[in-house]
């Protein structure tokens, strides 16, 4: 990529770097938006399956739980819609605040956006926490949700922009990690909290968002902006020096001159939005979206929002229920680390399609048991087939935490050039929101009516997914995220013919 005045970065040369301690402190810091995240996920399936909880707020739905009539429907009782907005009025606000964290992420850069998430984040904390009546309640849900919209914006690409291109994969993928040790702290907090007499335990498993808030509000005042994100915004001295800082190195200027080069043409477009549109943009803009949808249509959601509630509609009691939740981020946490070690050696693609195999499996297994042996009416399954049910679901989590888990957020953050790379990213979190949100509003209602067959209906998914990675997604391992065009774009047996056909330039469209 030439510009007048520079030398020309040496296309497919590593750049120098080395893994310092600044990196990694910064990579953690950041990483705590996906613990807030993780947290927000965990702790709304529990509390609403505490009696307590429901009795205040969703009395109806507690009067459903403590009696089941014999013409009550076992996989009816938790059907309300006022309880399900509960949990996903926070992924329709984060979809809202993403449009406005496409702004603040290019024009105020990563480290002000995060430090904007962690704000709305400990307001909406607080504001739950004390929470008195459902408006209080769903208005801190929805704050909350604008912190995850500015978070999942910003983190990703702070995380991408900041992390040598020979573990990329590996820092990004703290993000997902942190999410899911956000959910396994969650599930442990509500299994403590359910066991406190005088029914407040609920407001403390809410309260103790607090700490991850804090962590991500002190972490982003701590860290240091990405030099792609201060040189975006001018400053051009001050991207040097933190691309030396972080790099451990004073020979860092083939890659300055590409993230200036990038930065060049990044200023070019005056309409970012519109420039993803533009036909050479397709490519990345069209795997993220789908990326996003099949996340969500893997059923992953589904299961670890209402994973107490799910396993009490199985029979498994509201201790029991917690318990298993507990257990199934454990296993979410474990396997997200086998994501962190094998995604830079094995590639993304590998772990895409092995994951497809293993969760259509579980799945089918899960919807023909419950199929077989879970009656509309009945209130516990075998304790054989229980122990199977949850060994499935557990089969299940575990595939999505080394596969679509991480890398629904990791890929898109580092396919998109520059000049569209906010724009592209604020797309990527506000699909992913709207269809968590979809879920989120409608997985206990089609529970009710879908009943055994909605594992099937994931699992149809999962078939058509890995179909899409297979054919359709190109691999970006070791690839420098200012070399994605010629590397991989150009390379692709489909998507080459998006690109334009000038030898590694790009053409912008103002």
């Amino acid at each position: 990529m030439p510009m007048a005045g520079f030398p020309v970065a040496t296309s497919g040369v590593e750049f120098e770097a080395k893994i310092t301690p600044v990196v990694i402190i910064s990579c953690l810091m950041a990483a705590t938006g996906g613990l807030m995240f993780g947290y927000d996920i965990g702790v709304s399936g529990g509390v609403t399956s505490m009696p307590s909880f429901l009795k205040e707020f969703f009395p109806t739905v507690y009067d459903k739980t403590q009696e089941l009539q014999e013409d009550d429907s076992n996989y009816c009782k938790y059907d309300n819609q006022g309880l399900q907005l509960f949990t996903s009025s926070l992924y329709l606000a984060a979809l809202t605040a993403t449009f406005f964290a496409s702004y603040t992420t290019r024009v105020l850069g990563r480290k002000k956006t995060m430090l904007i998430a962690g704000i709305f984040f400990i307001f909406g904390t607080m504001l739950n926490a004390s929470a008195v009546n459902l408006p209080m309640l769903i208005f801190g849900r929805i704050s909350l949700g604008c912190g995850v919209g500015f978070a999942n914006q910003a983190v990703p690409l702070f995380l991408s922009e900041i992390a040598p291109t020979r573990i990329r994969g590996a820092l990004n993928i703290l993000f997902q990690f942190d999410v899911t040790v956000g959910i396994l702290f969650a599930n442990l907090i509500n299994y403590g909290t359910s066991k406190i007499e005088g029914g407040w335990g609920w407001r403390l498993s809410l309260a103790l968002a607090g700490v991850p808030a804090g962590l991500l509000t002190s972490g982003a005042i701590l860290v240091d902006d990405t030099p792609n994100s201060l040189i975006e915004r001018g400053y051009l001295e001050q991207g040097k020096s933190v691309l030396k800082k972080i790099r451990g190195t004073d020979n860092v200027e083939a890659e300055y001159y590409e993230i200036v080069e990038a930065s060049r043409i990044s200023h070019e477009v005056k309409h970012p939005f519109r420039n993803l549109l533009m036909r050479q943009n397709r490519p990345p803009l069209v795997i993220s979206v789908m990326m996003q949808i099949f996340q969500q249509l893997t059923g992953i959601n589904a299961i670890m929002f209402y994973a107490p509630v799910l396993f009490n509609t199985l029979g498994f009691g509201n201790d029991a229920s917690l318990y298993s939740s507990v257990i199934t981020g454990a296993v979410n946490v474990l396997s997200t680390l086998v994501s962190i070690y094998s995604v830079d050696k094995l590639g993304r693609r590998m772990l895409l399609i092995e994951a497809g195999l293993q969760m259509f499996v579980s799945q089918m297994i899960i919807g023909v048991v419950l199929g077989m042996k879970l009656k509309d009416n009945s209130n516990h399954l075998s304790h054989g087939m229980a122990i199977l049910v949850v060994l499935m679901v557990c089969t299940f989590v575990s595939s999505f935490a080394w596969s679509w888990g991480p890398l629904g957020w990791l890929i898109p953050s580092e396919i998109f050039p520059l000049e569209t790379r906010s724009a592209g990213q604020s797309v990527t979190v506000c699909v992913n929101m709207m269809f968590t949100f979809v879920i989120a509003q409608s997985f206990l209602s089609m529970l009710c009516h879908m009943q055994y067959a909605i594992f099937l209906f994931f699992s149809g998914w999962v078939l058509v997914m890995s179909a899409f990675v297979m054919f359709l997604v190109p691999e970006t391992k070791g690839v420098p995220i200012e070399e994605m065009t010629d590397k991989v774009w150009r390379q692709h047996w489909f998507w080459k013919r998006f690109m334009n056909d000038e030898a590694g330039g790009r053409r912008i469209s103002l």
